[in-house]
């Protein structure tokens, strides 16, 4: 009898490698200071924005931490409806950025959207609860 299960159950797996990889290495190198600088100068706004989070002495710093857990987490195939829930905010914002503020990295953030929601989708029975119009305290 041989195996007939579809190559498409490693879909997911290959999501998660694809978001992962690429958060835990940027939050990584952003936490050692590695990541190179822009060779091309930013819009204003994007300029403003990138320096308003830096001023803030934290925010860069969240932004690497985040990184680096939820990409550590896909990769590890632990709490990954936990990481995708922590990713969500940051990739809203990304995609703000890259629609309002700086155009070039658009496709990329476009790319990370689509996994997210992709892999949000496979995970969905997790977020039920959240999802629930109303809840009880101590409810299952």
């Amino acid at each position: 009898m041989t195996n007939t299960k579809s190559f498409t159950r490693f879909f997911p797996a290959v999501a998660r490698i694809l978001l992962g990889l690429p958060l835990f290495a940027s939050g990584l190198f952003g936490l050692l200071n590695l990541t190179p600088q822009p060779t091309t100068p930013l819009a204003a706004g994007a300029m403003a924005f990138a320096e308003a989070l830096m001023n803030t002495g934290y925010m860069l710093q969240l932004i690497f931490i985040t990184q680096f857990i939820v990409g550590l987490l896909l990769l590890a195939n632990r709490f990954v409806p936990l990481a995708l829930a922590l990713f969500a905010p940051f990739i809203v914002n990304a995609m703000a950025f890259h629609i309002f503020l700086e155009h070039t990295g658009l496709p990329i953030a476009a790319v990370f959207l689509l996994l997210e929601l992709y892999l949000a989708w496979q995970y969905r029975k997790a977020y039920a609860s959240l999802l629930s119009m109303k809840s009880t305290p101590g409810a299952n």
